[in-house]
């Protein structure tokens, strides 16, 4: 049980990184996507000892440059926020997004360190040549049970694929987020929430110095 929890929190963590690979054809299909990304990300991550060790500037570069391309964090956010985000200002919505990643990086940064032998195993795909919007079920081999780790993503502008949501051992993680976000909303609205992750982020660093 011990190594099924920690290979599940080292897939939270690798989740914000597992995107690390150039830009492909928009025709490539969302399941040969995962699928190749999985493999870049363990081999960068396994080649990278400030990757593995936790380095915040190092993991931050890797996002900033290699993996939003990948991702529509601004759907992930809008979506984790909830029906408030429409009541956001431009600029809050920017510190929203900006304040979301910082947590997520620095909150899984450690378990990183747990990369070894792991490898993907990516599902057959079930969906329609025309979908837009996708489910693609993989797991995560490595020491003890498999860990379920599914991705939700969308082709709406026809190009590419972009990931929106993701589901370890059967929990998604913007409704997870969703959940704890409404509590700071419904304290101290938007700002509230905003000062709430930078807090998280504050006491993230706070113990990796320690």
């Amino acid at each position: 049980m011990m190594q099924r929890r920690t290979l599940a929190a080292w897939v939270a963590a690798s989740s914000a990184l597992w995107l690390a690979a150039p830009v492909w054809a928009a025709a490539e299909t969302p399941d040969a996507l995962v699928k190749r990304l999985s493999a870049d990300i363990l081999e960068t991550i396994k080649a990278d000892p400030e990757l593995r060790n936790g380095n915040i500037a190092r993991i931050s570069q890797v996002v900033d440059s290699t993996v939003m391309p990948h991702v529509n964090f601004r759907r992930m956010t809008s979506a984790a926020v909830g029906p408030q985000w429409r009541q956001a200002t431009p600029a809050q919505r920017e510190r929203l997004q900006q304040e979301f990643k910082l947590m997520l990086i620095r909150t899984y940064a450690g378990a990183l360190k747990q990369v070894s032998d792991q490898r993907v195993v990516v599902k057959p795909l079930r969906a329609a040549p025309d979908d837009k919007d996708v489910l693609v079920r993989t797991e995560v081999h490595g020491k003890g049970e498999p860990v379920q780790l599914d991705f939700r993503l969308e082709n709406s502008d026809g190009k590419g694929w972009k990931i929106y949501n993701l589901n370890v051992l059967g929990v998604w993680m913007v409704e997870t987020y969703r959940t704890q976000f409404a509590q700071e909303l419904n304290k101290g609205g938007i700002d509230g929430l905003i000062n709430a992750l930078s807090n998280r982020t504050m006491a993230a660093d706070a113990k990796t110095t320690k």
